[in-house]
């Protein structure tokens, strides 16, 4: 087996799939940093489209009513406990906010990924050997048309 590229990540929102039971999406929830420390909100959660696993969180955080807002990615390798309205990591505020930032017009996001991972010191998903993501973080499935 080789290694493959981490470019297969996509918004889970611009893909087909769903949760099989919705109240696995956390999407919205409220993040937390390890000191209980608000973080911000997962605005959104990338996919490898190959396993359909989630890969990374989008938080998004600052701003006034969503006007200048910024995103930071977080491995999901970094959450250790979910409840209902809440998703805790195991950083802290400080070490998230100094981050490698993201930039979208990035021509390499294999490289931008390989940073963000070893950065928070988590083994990429896309290298061997690699650890399963958390069990409370379930695979999304692909939709199914009514």
């Amino acid at each position: 087996m080789s290694e493959r590229s981490a470019a297969t990540l996509t918004r889970l929102g611009d893909t087909d799939q769903t949760f099989a039971d919705p109240a696995d999406d956390i999407r919205g929830r409220r993040v937390k940093d390890l000191d209980g420390e608000d973080l911000g909100k997962i605005d959104e959660l990338l996919v490898d489209s190959d396993e359909r696993r989630v890969r990374l969180l989008r938080v998004e955080h600052g701003g006034i009513l969503g006007f200048g807002a910024s995103a930071s990615f977080i491995p999901v390798e970094a959450v250790r406990d979910i409840t209902e309205n809440v998703v805790v990591i195991d950083q802290s505020r400080q070490r998230v906010a100094e981050a490698p930032p993201y930039d979208p017009d990035l021509v390499d996001q294999d490289a931008y990924y390989q940073d963000l991972y070893g950065y928070y010191g988590y083994t990429p998903f896309w290298t061997l050997p690699y650890g399963m993501a958390p069990a409370s973080v379930p695979p999304p499935h692909p939709r199914t048309m009514p």
